[in-house]
Order: C-alpha cells, then structure tokens, then sequence
C-alpha cells in the first residue's frame, strides 16, 4: 500500500518563502491617512492626546478609539512547537507569525506573535497579565503540558478578556463537531457512548473535558497516555488533571481499553492505533486518528478491516479534516465583536454545534466543485466542513456571540443578529477563498501541464512545486542532460520529470503537419514549420496542448509577453465569438479589482471593450464577487467629448443592447469608478450600486501601465496577467515571475481545461 506524501513542500522552498523580500509573514500597516503635517497633529501630538484622556476617564472607550477591539496576542515560549518539542521562545516566532496570518486571512483578526523566553510558569503568567491592556483576547499556542493548563486558568483569572490555548480547546471544538455528527450518522446518543482518549497532553485533556460538557458521562471516557490507561489507584506519571479522568477499571492497556469501545480519539503518535485494535472496536467504530503528521492508524488501515467505521484525521489528504483554522479564528471573531469578558464552555459548545450543523447543511456549488475528486454530502466522509468553506466566517461567530451574550459575558451585546451576520458576510474578500477552491478543484482533477521553459531554474522548481502540491504532472520541454545538470545542482538528482526534448521528439513529424496545415496560407513552408517546431519551446508546447498529449501550458520566464503570445497563437485560436485579452487581479485589504485588457488589445473598438467587459465580469463571478464594471477614461459621462473616448461610449450602447446580467457603466475615471461615495455625490445618476471591481481600460498603454505600477507600488499582490479566450489553456508569466508566480499559473491554466 502506498502512503500519501506528507511533505508537500522542500525545506529550501520553506526558507525561501520565510526569507524572501520582506523577511517574515507580517507586517504593519497604518490604517489612517499620514501624509501631511495636519494628518501628523491628528494622529500623533497633539490630536492623539484627547482620546488618552477620554481612555483615562472610561477604559471601555479603549475599544472605540484604539485597535484593541481587533487585536489578539499569539503568544508563546516555545516550549512545545508543533510536533518538534522544545525549541525555545525564538524558534517558536515563526509559527506564531503564521498563527497570526491565519486569524487574518480566515477572520480579519490582526494577531501580534509575542514570544515570552522564560520556562518559569509564574515568570510567565506575569509576563502576560502586564501586557494584557494592549490586547482584545489573548491566544496562548505550544506550551507544554501541565504548564499550559496552569498558565491559561491562572491568565483567565487575572484578565478580563477572552485567554484560549488553541492546541488544547481548538482540536476540541473541531472533534467535538465531527463525534456530534459521527453519532448522528451511526444512531448514537453523546451521553451512551463508550470512549477511549489516546493522549492525556494538552490536546486530549481538553478533548475529554469538552466531550463532558457536551454530554459524554466522564465515566464513560478511558483515558490513555503512554504508561496506559490512566485509571484510580494510579501514581506512576501522574498529575491533577489526568487524576480528574482516572476510572474503576481492571483495564491496564490501550488495547485493553479500546475493545468493545464505541469511539477511539487519538492524540499521540503514528502507529498507536493497530487494525486488530480496530476489529475489537464496537459495531460502527467512530475513530479519529489526529496525530500530525502521520495518524495513529491510516484510513486505509481501518476499511481493510471494518468497513463501517467512520474515520476522522488531522490530514487534509483525507476526508473528515479536523483541522483548528475551523475554530479558533471564528471564535475569536465572535468574542471580539461582542467585546467578550472570558471564552466560556458555553461558546466552545456553541462553535462546535455551529460547525456540526454546517456539514448537514447543503454544500454550496463552488466548494463542492473544487472538492470533486469526493463528493461533499453530510455522511461518513463528510462529517465536518471544508476549511475553505465560505459560510464559516457567518455561522461560527455568530453562534459564539450569541452564546456570549446568553451567558452575561458579552460587554457590547449585538441587537441586530441579521445585521450582524451581514456584516460578517462582507468583512473578508472572497477571492482568496475562491482562488483556494480552485486549487483544490485542480488537486482533485489532475492534469498534465507543459512547461515550456524547461531549463531554467525557476522553471523546474516550479515544476516540483506544482506535482507536490497534487495538481498533476508537470512536463518540461528542454534538453535532458540540461535539465538534469540542474536538478543535480539543486540536490534534486534522484528526481524523475517527464522531458521532452523538441528537436528528437517523436510527435515532430506529427506536429509540423498540423502546424503547416494551419499556416501554408499564411506564408509559411513546411520545413518553416519543422524548423518552428524543432526550435520554439512555446510553439512545441502549444502543440501538445493543442493535439490533447498536455492539458495545459505555461511560459514567460525568458520571452516578453507579446513575442510569447504570438508564438502561442500560431498553434492555438480564440474560443468562438469571444476575444483574447488580459486581465490582472489586483488584491489589496478587503478589496480585489479586476483590469483588463492589460496585454493584448493596444487600441480596441466599442465592439472589443464590451466583449472584454463581459468577459471579465464573467472572471469575477468566478472568483465570487458580483461584478460592477466601470468603463475608464479621462472623461465621466461625456465631459469632455473626444475621439478616444467614443469607443468607451459604443461600448456602453452595445452592452445595453445586449442586456447583461451584470453592473456597468461609463465613461468615467478612476477615481469616481472607486470611490462610492464621490460617485454618488457628483453622478448620481450612475448605475453602479457600489465601487466598481472591474475596470475596462480604454487602451494598452493605459492598462498595462496601470497594472505594473500597482504591482511595484500599491502594496497588494498582483495576480496575472491571466490570458483569458483562448480555445486551448495557456498562461504567460511575466519575465520576472516567481516560482510561486508560475505555480499558480500553472494551476489556473490546469483549471481552464477542466469541463465545465
């Protein structure tokens, strides 16, 4: 039996990435204007003085004229990082940095990484409780046990904001989803079920305690640690909080404990859990094997011996993910926004139950497209939700500040739940979510995808990059000796890539033929054409893709845009009835616009910006925002009427025409395309309900300068220029692209071939 990869990426890829540009995964950005001296006497002194004094006179004004309210302290001393031990507070910073970037990519939380370099617990605690003003909620992460149940009740107790240690209640609250719906499905009741906890660390004690809370009697549980079953009597290793789990029980082994048990929790090492363990289980065994990297018992480990088990891992190649980025942003979303005291069992049950509802609910059509390699149905294979899933930053806190506010520790009650759950809905961008689902749409339908620049470096890095992640076979065009010459100075020697060399290719004969049939009328030879297909990389790559040996292709590394495109086109044509074009996609905080056309059409007519406009609204769809399209000029609504500008005027005559179901309006420029509020102020007769997040630019000039200053200045990300209209799929990178920029080219090209 083959076993899944469980490193997906090189550890020179990590350093890379840790390292490049700006070292590290943060930064901070002023969330006011700072550019003049009065902005200056505003923000600092003297302005910054009057809210220090109304601050002073009410602590609870803190939230209305600080950060606090949005700010939580990652804090730790790195005395149990991940899966390595004790590393020590520095070498903890990086995962702390990390936990950080998830609160703000999953919940708009802005999370500092603190990283306390004592052991000392009272040191600590200390630390910590001095520190707390600075802060909305307190995130605790890799403290060992015991000193990690001791530090978060003592911090608990000494602040009144909320202190969560995610290794312990995080698993908690994603397990406890999955078991309410793993009983659910196999026709038990929480408070019948027999269950053995395998690990009596932070993770499996705050397991246990929740399971308790929600209704599994604590007679009921057996508690294991790696002396065995943790049971009355007991001193050998022993502390208060394993003691509050210690049971009557003649039972001394794991083995023992599990026979006859109707769920299993693992939260100890590969190999704990063995299948004659599994055979001895109950009918309709629930086991949940969470050690990372590796389970205790693989699933397919536990189908080769029962088939009805319902088996639940800590790995996102396998179905039933109990994965904390589920939790513990939303949790702490929900606390924040209701200016919560303390996390309470109330509101861990609360985000359990929310979690647990969500996976019977229907599964919305693009989360389940870009999972399709398994189908998404509430059932044994889907018991949680996907981490990607759109509605968790809706359901989550709502239902966490709901549970706040019924148990009196809400500060800040909501009287508007609808208004509330609203405002969740539009606090996050979407596109990231949906540039992750189609990546997971690839991982789940692999395809063969060419790169055609096989020999450069950046090149088969990127062509690693892509087959670790799972998005399919990478196949690189170029000379073998080369390309291995490079995989050796890479340390990569041992590697295999499928390589193609286009001058000794088999298929040359094969695809000069097709390539002159398409271009005998257009002035070329035959042995042109041979010669083209021998010594032109993009045109080699375009054949593949083109007589269906690839999927998809990329380049750009070593040719500008324009000379690769032509390359490009002479094999591959325009889908019918539609253009080629541009489009970048330009993502900054809590905002993405798309421009186009930024690579193709130097001066197009009326007829092209409305073709280009609905074909860029149909991008936008795609990537989950409702498109408002603003068509851009010098000129708003005819001010000033001139040749350059009345194709943007046909262009809007056309599209009415055509009566679209989308947003539009024009001419107009930039800065009444973007700022809602000018635009409706001076033209309130614009049909645009809100900034535009498309842009169609008048001409090339415009547009791809537009799209490069951005990429240099304005301090989003960039992603693209994305060729979209063409029959066959083909990306083109810029000549400066990163490996990752390629990767997800890559990908994005894989997803253009996929049936629709």
């Amino acid at each position: 039996m083959t076993e899944p990869d469980t490193k997906r990426v090189t550890d020179e890829e990590a350093l890379l990435l840790h390292s490049s540009g700006r070292p590290g995964k943060l930064e901070i950005a002023p969330t006011k204007p700072l550019t003049t001296q009065r902005d200056l006497s505003l923000a600092y002194s003297p302005g910054v003085a009057v809210p220090c004094l109304r601050i002073a006179e009410d602590p609870s004004t803190a939230y209305d004229y600080t950060a606090k309210g949005n700010i939580v302290a990652v804090i730790s001393n790195g005395t149990a990082v991940l899966g390595l031990g004790d590393l020590g507070a520095l070498a903890s910073k990086p995962v702390m940095e990390g936990k950080a970037v998830l609160f703000k990519r999953f919940a708009d939380v802005d999370g500092i990484d603190l990283e306390v370099d004592t052991k000392n617990v009272d040191e600590f605690v200390n630390c910590v409780r001095f520190l707390g003003p600075s802060f909305g909620g307190i995130n605790l992460e890799d403290i060992k046990a015991p000193d990690c149940f001791i530090i978060e009740e003592r911090l608990r107790e000494l602040l009144d904001i909320p202190v969560f240690h995610d290794d312990q209640h995080g698993t908690a609250i994603i397990a406890a989803a999955g078991l309410i719906n793993a009983c659910d499905i196999t026709g038990r009741n929480l408070k019948d079920v027999t269950m053995v906890v395998n690990g009596a660390g932070a993770a499996g004690i705050a397991c246990a305690e929740l399971f308790t809370t929600m209704g599994v009697p604590r007679e009921n549980i057996i508690l294991c640690d790696t002396k065995g079953v943790v049971y009355r009597g007991r001193t050998d290793g022993m502390n208060q909080w394993k003691s509050s789990f210690a049971v009557e029980t003649d039972k001394r082994t794991l083995q023992e404990a599990v026979a006859g048990s109707d769920v299993f929790v693992g939260l100890s090492a590969k190999g704990a859990m063995t299948p004659e363990m599994v055979k001895s289980m109950a009918a309709k065994p629930i086991i949940f094997a969470l050690a990372n990297p590796d389970p205790e018992i693989t699933p397919e480990e536990v189908k080769a011996v029962r088939s009805d088990a319902i088996v639940a891992t800590g790995r996102s190649d396998y179905p039933n993910q109990v994965n904390n980025v589920l939790g513990f942003p939303y949790l702490f979303r929900g606390a924040l926004d209701v200016r919560a005291t303390t996390i309470n069992e109330a509101m861990k049950v609360a985000a359990a139950k929310a979690l647990a509802a969500l996976a019977r609910e229907d599964v919305p059509d693009e989360v389940d497209a870009a999972y399709s390699g398994r189908r998404l149905r509430y059932g044994p294979e889907y018991i949680i939700p996907v981490p990607f899933d759109p509605r968790l930053i809706v359901t989550v806190p709502a239902a966490v500040a709901q549970a706040a506010m019924e148990t009196g520790v809400a500060r800040k009650p909501i009287v508007d739940l609808a208004g509330y759950r609203n405002s969740l809905r539009t606090r996050l961008d979407p596109t990231a979510d949906s540039l992750q689902l189609i990546l997971e749409k690839v991982k789940a339908n692999p395809r063969r995808v060419v790169f055609a620049e096989g020999e450069e470096e950046r090149t088969i890095r990127a062509a690693l990059a892509f087959r670790a992640a799972g998005f399919g076979t990478p196949v690189l065009i170029g000379r073998e000796a080369v390309i291995k010459e490079q995989l050796a100075a890479m340390g990569q020697s041992a590697v295999s890539l499928e390589i193609h060399n286009a001058r000794v290719s088999d298929a040359n004969r094969r695809y000069s033929d097709y390539l002159y049939r398409r271009m005998q009328r257009k002035g070329a030879l035959l042995r042109d054409c041979q010669r083209m297909v021998n010594q032109d990389r993009n045109v080699f790559a375009a054949l593949m893709v083109a007589q269906g040996d690839a999927h998809a292709m990329v380049t750009g590394l070593t040719r500008t845009f324009g000379v690769a495109f032509e390359e490009i086109r002479r094999v591959i044509d325009a889908k019918a009835n539609e253009p080629v074009f541009g489009l970048h996609v330009f993502l900054t905080r809590n905002r993405t616009v798309l421009i186009a056309d930024t690579t193709v059409h130097v001066r197009p007519n009326g007829q092209t910006l409305a073709d280009i406009a609905i074909g860029a609204a149909a991008k936008a769809r795609q990537m989950g925002h409702e498109p408002r399209v603003a068509l851009l000029s010098f000129s708003n609504f005819g001010q000033h009427p001139h040749p350059h500008t009345d194709p943007l005027r046909e262009a809007i005559s056309i599209l009415d025409s055509r009566r679209v179901d989308f947003e539009y309006d024009g001419e107009m420029s930039a800065d009444v395309a973007l700022d809602y509020q000018l635009m409706k102020r001076v033209y309130p007769f614009c049909r645009l309900s809100g900034p535009a997040n498309v842009l169609i630019m008048p001409g090339l000039h415009s547009a791809n300068i537009t799209a490069k200053l951005l990429n240099k200045m304005a301090g989003g990300q960039m992603i693209g220029p994305l060729l979209i209209g063409l029959d066959k799929p083909a990306q083109i990178v810029t000549m400066g692209a990163s490996v990752n920029d390629l990767v997800t080219a890559a990908a994005l090209a894989a997803h253009d071939s996929l049936p629709w």
